[in-house]
């Protein structure tokens, strides 16, 4: 079995990078592949540039890293109670190419944010639209307040009550 995480955030420092991480860690017996969603970073999308340069090559290789996993874990990240703009405009152009772009994959969602809210906006807006977009949800965590409930040195959650409700559900993949 693979699966797939990356954390949706283009920051080099990404807490939801390390909360994906260490969540598919959690999958016994598997191939877990880490994604950079910085390897994919393509011009804003606009239906113009559609037009003008068709399907962006990367945009084509995250579909198919997609398409080749068997679970898919993302953290996301929350800029202004929304997705960041380096994983919108990178959806954006795969959901051009099918609009199910999880292609019916068992997915997992997390979210978490330095602050009390944990991300729980994004998370929430996620969770609403997978059935459109091909994810076969198997559950959502937020974590909130990270640096309280996750240790960055040993690279796990702190907070053995969430570090419980994490293993369950990871155990759904």
């Amino acid at each position: 079995m693979k699966v797939l995480a990356f954390g949706a955030s283009n920051s080099r420092n990404s807490i939801n990078q390390q909360l994906a991480k260490y969540a598919a860690s959690l999958v016994k017996d598997v191939d877990v592949e880490m994604l950079d969603i910085n390897d994919y970073e393509m011009p804003l999308f606009s239906v113009d540039r559609e037009a003008e340069i068709g399907q962006h090559e990367l945009a084509q290789a995250f579909f198919k890293k997609l398409g080749e996993a068997d679970a898919i874990v993302i953290s996301f990240a929350e800029h202004n109670g929304s997705y960041s703009a380096a994983y919108k405009n990178l959806y954006d152009w795969t959901s051009r190419i099918d609009m199910k772009v999880f292609q019916g994959k068992p997915v997992v969602y997390l979210a978490t944010s330095p602050g009390p809210g944990g991300a729980s906006s994004v998370l929430a807006q996620a969770t609403g639209s997978a059935p459109f977009f091909g994810a076969d949800l198997k559950g959502t965590m937020s974590v909130k307040s990270f640096f309280d409930n996750f240790d960055s040195e040993k690279g796990e959650l702190s907070n053995a009550e969430l570090d419980e409700q994490l293993k369950e559900l990871m155990q759904s993949l």
